[in-house]
């Protein structure tokens, strides 16, 4: 929970080249290109429309009011009104097609994202902090909610104005329109430098935003509001958060600010262009030249000031797509994770599950990481159908990796664990999801109410399912006496109960899910007797008739087991029953004698 801690998770790729980058964020939008076709035919003619006016202003004062036509006047004001209609008819219909598809391409993002996420392993989980891959998902594509619905339409709206404008200056007089775009090239040249300055300070802004949302999300956790009060760091950890933050107040404004005396320059040359265009016709006539008409000079300064919105806008956009070229990477970077573990092409489906595991020869190294010695190795065990197995050892033996191995939380890298005979990695993850259930000493209930909680397992189960699995774990009456029964809410992790209702609620859980397989790491080893007992009972009633492994530090949880194996150092040391084992006076029988010694202290 440490507010200075780095990312614990680095994309090992080097960012995209731009070009690359662009191309991939413009096939996101290929499944809209339909409406996108829209509306560029919307942006053709609200360009068009707008274009028009100018000519319209030029007939009026060249043509209508000096020779007194009245019926021409009229006509060329009732176009200059409906061409602004129409214009802004055009306006609030691409506006409404263009944040739709923005919203559906951020849709997907999110989607694929969170998708790719649930599709990881564990262990990308354990070495991530929760805060950083939420900042992914809110912050990074929050941010690029301008980009996605109204950047592209923009950027297709203002170069089309700008193109149109162009020609109409052209049309009216090129000289002038040479004069007006003789310093394009620089502002041009001002804005990518700007944009490029600015995505380099939205890269770190949105680092330090991830950094401050998982100091949030551990520091604001029920467990971790806790700790820091019984340890006295409630003012320490406020300090930190404090600096965090204002070290994103900096990155803030230079992110606000870069540039922005350059564009300012932009600006005023730009709103000073129709002096000079006045200034050039007037020297112009002044020097013997063609004169243009006053019609045409109002004409073609309407136009100038026209072209000044979009290509202020435009330039200013170039600058806003390579800020967003930033956020961009930072989701790409979650999309191009390697899946380490995924459901073949044509997988095994079992639609009757014995449950018999074996593990044969199985290695674990985490990452594959060949230069460290492995978390499990020749790991060989028959677990029959419905018998149990303890696997006992000692802290850091490898006990829970090697069951997380069955449900494939991780894949094995040498060997192979079977289920009914079929390798576990061949087998699709329904039938996996349907085999195989967990009860962990990490109890996780959402903040909803407990028969939300307990359908988590089975969606459509009956009122009268989820009463008969919390009479099986021992936790009906307890409920029932509730002044909102099922209806209550568990609160945050489920804070609301003690450690015991928390499992037996977990319990209820799983054998509403019913699996014929069952995973119990360590689940009454941080309980009291008392409690133990009361739960041990539920568990004993979950377990029957299952094929169990049960994951054990206490060992008076597992003397009735079928046969226990005891690790050391990631191998299998012994095997046998309780009484064998302790006839043996092996590594067993020393850990029954420690356990013997504590036992006057719970």
């Amino acid at each position: 929970m440490h507010p200075d801690k780095p990312d614990s998770w680095t994309p090992s790729g080097d960012a995209e080249e731009p070009p690359r980058q662009v191309r991939r964020i413009l096939k996101l939008f290929r499944p809209y290109r339909g409406r996108l076709a829209v509306v560029g035919l919307l942006v053709a003619a609200s360009s068009l429309v707008s274009v028009a006016t100018p000519f319209l202003l030029k007939e009026t004062l060249d043509v209508a009011i000096p020779e007194g036509r009245t019926g021409l006047l009229s006509l060329l004001a009732l176009g200059m009104i409906l061409s602004a209609v129409l214009a802004g008819v055009f306006g609030v219909l691409q506006t409404l097609i263009s944040t739709t598809v923005g919203q559906r391409v951020m849709h997907d993002l999110r989607t694929a994202v969170f998708g790719r996420l649930q599709s990881m392993s564990l262990a990308f989980f354990t070495r991530t902090r929760t805060g950083e891959v939420q900042s992914r998902i809110a912050n990074d594509i929050g941010g690029m909610q301008a980009t996605v619905t109204s950047t592209a339409t923009s950027l297709v709206s203002n170069f089309t104005s700008v193109v149109a404008t162009i020609v109409a200056m052209l049309v009216l007089d090129w000289r002038l329109t040479a004069v007006s775009l003789l310093l394009l090239p620089v502002f041009v040249w001002i804005s990518r430098r700007v944009g490029n300055e600015r995505r380099k300070i939205t890269t770190q802004r949105q680092k330090q935003m991830a950094g401050m949302a998982a100091t949030v999300t551990e520091s604001l956790s029920v467990s971790g509001i806790l700790l820091g009060r019984t340890m006295g760091r409630a003012d320490s950890l406020t300090t930190s958060f404090s600096d965090e933050s204002e070290r994103l107040v900096d990155l803030e404004v230079r992110s606000s600010m870069a540039g922005r005396w350059r564009m300012s320059v932009i600006g005023i040359v730009m709103s000073a262009m129709p002096a000079v265009i006045y200034w050039t016709a007037g020297m112009t006539l002044q020097l013997g030249g063609p004169g243009a008409s006053l019609g045409t000079i109002v004409a073609f300064v309407s136009l100038q000031q026209g072209l000044f919105r979009p290509a202020v806008s435009l330039l200013s956009t170039g600058v806003q797509i390579q800020t967003s070229l930033a956020l961009f990477q930072r989701i790409f970077e979650y999309l191009d994770l390697p899946v380490d573990i995924t459901e073949r092409a044509d997988p095994v489906h079992l639609d009757r599950i014995k449950g018999e595991v074996r593990f044969e020869d199985v290695e674990f190294r985490y990452d594959g990481d060949d230069t460290v010695a492995p978390v499990l190795a020749g790991i060989d065990v028959t677990v029959p159908a419905g018998s149990s197995l303890a696997v006992v050892g000692p802290t850091g033996a490898g006990k829970s990796t090697l069951g997380y191995l069955v449900p494939r939380l991780y894949d094995v890298t040498g060997g192979r664990v079977t289920l009914d005979g079929v390798d576990v990695r061949d087998l699709d993850f329904d039938t996996l999801a349907r085999a195989v259930g967990v009860v962990s000493q990490e109890t996780y209930l959402f903040h909803s109410s407990i028969a939300d909680n307990l359908r988590f397992a089975k969606p459509d189960a009956t009122d009268e399912e989820l009463y008969a699995a919390a009479r099986a774990a021992q936790i009906h009456d307890h409920i029932a006496a509730l002044p909102d029964g099922y209806d209550t809410v568990v609160g945050e992790r489920g804070h609301r109960f003690s450690g015991g209702e928390k499992q037996r609620l977990a319990i209820a859980r799983t054998i509403l899910r019913d699996p014929p397989v069952l995973i119990l790491d360590e689940a009454t080893s941080a309980l009291d007797t008392r409690t133990e007992h009361a739960v041990q009972e539920a568990i004993d009633a979950l377990s029957a008739n299952r094929t169990t492994l049960t994951i054990a530090h206490r060992l008076s949880t597992v003397r009735s087991a079928d046969q226990i194996v005891v690790l050391d150092s990631g191998r299998l040391v012994e095997r046998g029953t309780h009484e064998e084992l302790l006839e043996r006076g092996g590594r067993y029988a020393e850990l029954v004698r420690r356990d013997a010694r504590l036992e006057p202290t719970r």
